[in-house]
């Protein structure tokens, strides 16, 4: 059986749009998901990260979370038949705030997979404070607890598969640690990209303030260098065939372009054809 992605739907988050596309609009408020993933087909469900804490929260950071009763971990779960305990992995593309924050409500028999570097730089004090301390506390916890924590080092070891059908790979990108969780569908390869790409339309369909053919514009916030970021883009783009962010739809990529957006599985229904830019007359 082809695996498959559910969109888990865990609220929104006001905040400064800059953040979002460097440059872009700045000083003014956006509203953006905040989308966990459902990987369906195996031998036991997997999580792609686990979404903000609480709203109040998100206030440390100057942003506003909208998070309600529907969209609770648990309720988005059952949508799928599923309950917190049948959970297998929870795997994390980065720590940030909005990412690991409802870890708290598995139990300790379902592992938590983080690439080693990322937790390092929970705890480094590197963009303080989008790591909140009741989220890596409770990572602390399940690293003394046997089996409830694993750490990959895929800077070094390269692509890691945790099941078949689902590869881990380091992104190089957004966050030291962040990673990229690869997943084989019946219609190619699927990526759920975390924060490499907050916004699609703006950082790759139409760049904003980039005029180079294919070339993508960065995120506001990253820890590492412009070109890294740039290239971690191109290279979601030639390798996938959907990409899953977690602030933005699900796009479908042919031949390095975006051509449609989804919804809240993959595959699926394409609900919006993209046209592809034209850099030269015709």
């Amino acid at each position: 059986m082809a695996l498959e992605i559910k969109v888990l739907d865990y609220g929104d988050i006001e905040l400064e749009s800059s953040f979002l596309v460097l440059g872009r609009n700045c000083g003014i408020r956006a509203r953006v998901y905040t989308y966990g993933f459902l990987i369906l087909g195996g031998q036991y469900p997997i999580v792609v990260d686990t979404g903000f804490r609480d709203n109040a929260i998100m206030e440390t950071l100057g942003m506003r979370g909208l998070q309600f009763h529907e969209q609770m971990i648990e309720n988005q779960l059952a949508r799928h038949g599923v309950k917190p305990g049948d959970v297998r992995y929870i795997c994390h593309t980065h720590l940030h705030i909005d990412h690991a924050g409802k870890d708290d409500h598995f139990p300790m028999n379902t592992t938590v997979v983080i690439n080693r570097r990322e937790m390092e730089c929970s705890v480094s004090g590197l963009m303080h404070p989008q790591y909140p301390k009741p989220d890596i506390m409770h990572l602390v916890e399940r690293l003394h607890t046997p089996g409830a924590l694993r750490f990959e080092d895929l800077e070094l070891s390269g692509p890691v598969e945790l099941i078949p059908g689902v590869v881990l790979e380091a992104a190089n990108a957004h966050t030291e640690g962040s990673m990229n969780v690869h997943v084989e569908t019946a219609e190619g390869r699927a990526t759920i990209c975390g924060d490499v790409i907050y916004d699609i339309q703006n950082q790759i369909v139409e760049p904003f303030h980039q005029i180079q053919a294919n070339e993508p514009q960065v995120t506001g916030n990253h820890a590492g260098s412009k070109r890294s970021e740039k290239a971690a883009i191109k290279k979601l783009l030639n390798g996938s065939r959907f990409l899953l962010p977690v602030h933005d739809k699900p796009a479908k990529v042919e031949n390095g372009q975006i051509v449609g957006r989804l919804d809240m599985a993959v595959p699926g229904p394409v609900s919006q054809t993209v046209h592809r830019r034209n850099w030269f007359p015709v």
